[in-house]
C-alpha cells in the first residue's frame, strides 16, 4: 500500500490563455485517480482542494496526511467527501463502519483520526473517489446514499443533455464547512453537461468523469467564456476547474460524472450563467 501525491499550483487566466494541450492537461487534468491497492491524490492550491481516489484490494488503504498538510492526521483540519463507483465495501472511521454501495457516499468530518478503505471482494474492488478541503468546525460522519439525496431532474433529450442531478453532500442534506459534492447522470442519447455553462466566482469546482466505455471518450472544455479550451478525457479521470473558468463536456456516449466545489459559498445555485451563443 502507498499514498501517492502531486501538487498543483493556482493559474491566472491569462497565463492560461498561452498554454498548448500538453501544458493544460499537465496543470488541470488528473489522469491517474484509481490505482488498485494505492490512494492516489492530488493538491492543489485552488481552495486546498484535494481531489483523489483510493482502491482496496485484499488489504484496507489507511487514509493518511501528506507532508503539505503539516497535520498529525489527515482531517486534522479537513473535511472529506467519498463517494464509491465500483464495487461495494467498507469506510471505517474512528472504529464505526460504513457499508459503501455503489453510488453511495460518506462524509467525514474534521477530526475524524482514523479513516480506512475496505472491499468487500478484492475482486470486484470498491473505487472510492475523494474530495478534501479546509474545515474550520467539526461535523458528525454521516453516510448518503441515493434515497437520501435531493434529486433534480434537468433538461431534454431534443437538447441532448436529459439528467439527473443527485445532490448528495450538499447543505441540504448534510452539514459540512464549505465542502460540496453531487453525481449526475446522463440519460442514454444525452452527452452535454452543464450546458448552457457557468462560472463560480467564489468556488472552484472539480469533475471526475465515469461509467464511460473504455472505448469512449469525454470532450471537457474550460476556459474564460470568450477564450475557451478542450481537453480529451476518458473513464475514471478528473479535471480541476478555476473559478474564472467554465466546465462544460460532450461525451462520445452518454456517461456519470461527480462534481466537487469549496468556496466561500454553500449555495448550490451560485454560478454566473453564461449563454451558448456567448461562447468563443
Amino acid at each position: 500500500m502507498a499514498t501517492i501525491y502531486e501538487e498543483r499550483y493556482a493559474y491566472h487566466p491569462d497565463d492560461f490563455r498561452m498554454y498548448d494541450t500538453a501544458k493544460i492537461r499537465k496543470e488541470f487534468l488528473v489522469e491517474n485517480v484509481m490505482e488498485q491497492g494505492n490512494i492516489r491524490l492530488v493538491y492543489s492550491a485552488i481552495e486546498r482542494f484535494i481531489v483523489g481516489g483510493a482502491v482496496p484490494a485484499d488489504k484496507p488503504l489507511k487514509l493518511e496526511p501528506i507532508d503539505p498538510l503539516k497535520a498529525e492526521y489527515f482531517c486534522f483540519r479537513r473535511e472529506v467527501g467519498v463517494i464509491n463507483v465500483a464495487g461495494s465495501g467498507t469506510i471505517v472511521v474512528d472504529g464505526t463502519e460504513y457499508k459503501m454501495n455503489f453510488k453511495d457516499a460518506l462524509y467525514i468530518g474534521k477530526g475524524s483520526k482514523d479513516v480506512e478503505f475496505r472491499s468487500d471482494d478484492p475482486s470486484k474492488p470498491a473505487h472510492y473517489y475523494i474530495n478534501s478541503a479546509p474545515a474550520h468546525k467539526e461535523y458528525p460522519v454521516k453516510h448518503v446514499t441515493l434515497g437520501d439525496a435531493n434529486v433534480l431532474h434537468m433538461g431534454s433529450l431534443e437538447s441532448s443533455n436529459e439528467r439527473d442531478i443527485n445532490q448528495l453532500l450538499i447543505n441540504t442534506v448534510v452539514d459540512t464547512c464549505q465542502l460540496q459534492m453531487g453525481m449526475t447522470e446522463l440519460k442514454t442519447g444525452s452527452v452535454w453537461n452543464t450546458m448552457p455553462p457557468h462560472q463560480h466566482n467564489r468556488r472552484n469546482e472539480v469533475y471526475f468523469y465515469f461509467n464511460l466505455p473504455e472505448d469512449q471518450a469525454i470532450c471537457h472544455f474550460m476556459g474564460e467564456p470568450d477564450e475557451t479550451r478542450h481537453i480529451w478525457m476518458h473513464n475514471e479521470q478528473a479535471v480541476i476547474s478555476p473559478n474564472w473558468s467554465i466546465h462544460s463536456a460532450a461525451g462520445t456516449s452518454n456517461y456519470m460524472f461527480i462534481w466537487g466545489m469549496a468556496g466561500e459559498n454553500l449555495d448550490y445555485t451560485d454560478m454566473d450563467h453564461i449563454k451558448p451563443t456567448e461562447l468563443r
